[in-house]
């Protein structure tokens, strides 16, 4: 149970951390000669470059933690936790200190703070950066977004859960023998026990 609680938390941090980075993290006031002067949005995903790989992540992760054994679990929980981790710094290097206008320039004139492949250059290569003001709500989300999933990866690498004995095509032999040798012992009379017993070439006597 413990284990699925915290795939679920992994993929709702993922979720938290992407609408995070769709917010506008900074606000740019520039100018230049020609235009003027212009108010500009970078948006998370622009500024924390990694956002979108590590909800990407972040999402295979929680199919994953659904998917694998104990062990499996156990790794995709620590790399979850490492990924969150790696996600926060950004949005808290935001929030904590200063931005750097030279890059936000950068963005700002390579059009990538469009998030259209096609953009437009925003601003000219000799405009100025006369302003910077940070928007918090993104950043936090993200951030809070990347406390959930780092706790669910945590709890899912500490706590991977018990695997469940499920009969199927890929179940060992030995485990299933086990398994039916454990029925037999407990509800010997039981018509479906008998049959998987004789199916697995035991005799069911044996146990009696």
């Amino acid at each position: 149970m413990r284990s699925r609680i915290a795939t679920l938390l992994i993929g709702l941090g993922a979720l938290v951390l992407w609408i995070g980075s769709r917010f506008t993290w900074l606000t740019v006031d520039t100018f230049d000669d020609k235009s003027g002067a212009a108010t500009l949005g970078i948006p998370g995903a622009t500024w924390s470059t990694e956002a979108t790989a590590v909800v990407l992540l972040l999402l295979a992760a929680c199919v994953a933690g659904f998917a694998l054994r104990r062990t499996g679990r156990r790794i995709v929980g620590a790399v979850a936790a490492l990924a969150a981790v790696g996600a926060s710094w950004q949005p808290l290097v935001l929030l904590a200190g200063q931005p750097d206008p030279e890059r936000a320039r950068t963005l700002l004139t390579s059009g990538a703070a469009s998030q259209r492949a096609d953009a437009e250059v925003l601003i000219s290569e000799w405009a100025e950066v006369t302003n910077l003001s940070v928007g918090v709500t993104g950043p936090v989300l993200a951030l809070l977004g990347c406390a959930i999933a780092l706790f669910g990866g945590v709890l899912l690498a500490v706590r991977p859960g018990v695997d469940s004995a499920q009969r199927n095509k890929y179940e060992r032999k030995q485990d299933r023998e086990a398994k039916i040798a454990e029925d037999l012992e407990e509800t010997p009379d039981s018509g479906r026990v008998m049959w998987d017993a004789l199916d697995a070439d035991i005799d069911p006597t044996d146990h009696r």
